[in-house]
């Protein structure tokens, strides 16, 4: 894909190289074009290049739910959008769920629209996030969402849920033990991996099993989201935890 479309500002692939941005702007109704060269650090802090206009905050539908972002300061990964819908279908009424690496809501906010958890805890250790992600709680009127500022391996343990989720791919298994330390009897972990392609049916749920303190640990589902690079997959592993 060339571009993608997010509110009302478009991020040009990096091997886009049209400079006719006015006439693109126009085409697609878009006030800022922009280039992200990449996301670095564990708070997923974009680098990026403005190529015509200067606004970077934004409104974005997406699944029935708004989320308000700058792009110049978070991360918007379009590619996820029906992973973020499947697993609010998951949640049943009254769950306790955590979001780990909540950001701006991508899980929060699409579970607080469609299912009716009695609370989701939403751990975000951006404060530019954490911004936006308050802002989502309010812009979609939720009250069952409980934002907290902080590292996910301090925040986590202090609470207990019935579904806990993983939303972030690059060192996500340094996390595993406190996640199922606060994982109630019988819950749901929904981890997420980028994993070569042949190490798909092993690795994530071998690192589970490694971290489950003698649980047991079922397998659900093993659900690819998109290509990471050449030969690796992003991929969420699904798994009942006793």
């Amino acid at each position: 894909m060339k571009y993608k479309k997010i509110g009302d500002i478009l991020i040009l692939d990096n091997n886009y190289h049209d400079d006719d941005f006015e006439s693109l702007s126009e085409k697609h109704n878009v006030k800022t074009i922009m280039k992200i060269d990449h996301i670095q650090g564990t708070r997923r802090e974009p680098v990026y290049r403005i190529l015509y206009g200067n606004e970077t905050e934004t409104i974005n539908k997406e699944n029935g739910c708004l989320f308000k972002l700058d792009l110049s300061k978070v991360m918007w990964s379009k590619g996820n959008n029906n992973e973020r819908l499947r697993i609010a279908k998951m949640v049943e009424d009254g769950e306790t769920v955590i979001d780990m690496f909540a950001g701006i809501g991508y899980f929060s906010i699409p579970i607080g629209v469609h299912a009716n958890a009695q609370e989701v805890i939403a751990i975000e250790i951006n404060p530019n996030s954490f911004h936006f992600l308050c802002e989502n709680i309010r812009l979609n009127k939720l009250n069952n969402i409980t934002p907290i500022l902080g590292d996910c391996m301090i925040e986590t343990p202090k609470f207990k849920a019935d579904r806990i989720i993983m939303g972030y791919v690059k060192t996500t298994h340094h996390y595993l033990k406190v996640a199922i330390n606060s994982l109630n009897k019988g819950g749901i972990l929904h981890y997420h991996e980028t994993v070569p392609e042949k190490l798909i049916k092993t690795r994530p749920i071998e690192r589970i099993i490694s971290q489950a303190n003698g649980r047991d640990v079922e397998l659900l589902k093993i659900n690819k989201i998109k290509k990471y690079a050449p030969g690796v997959e992003h991929v969420v592993i699904d798994v009942l935890i006793d």
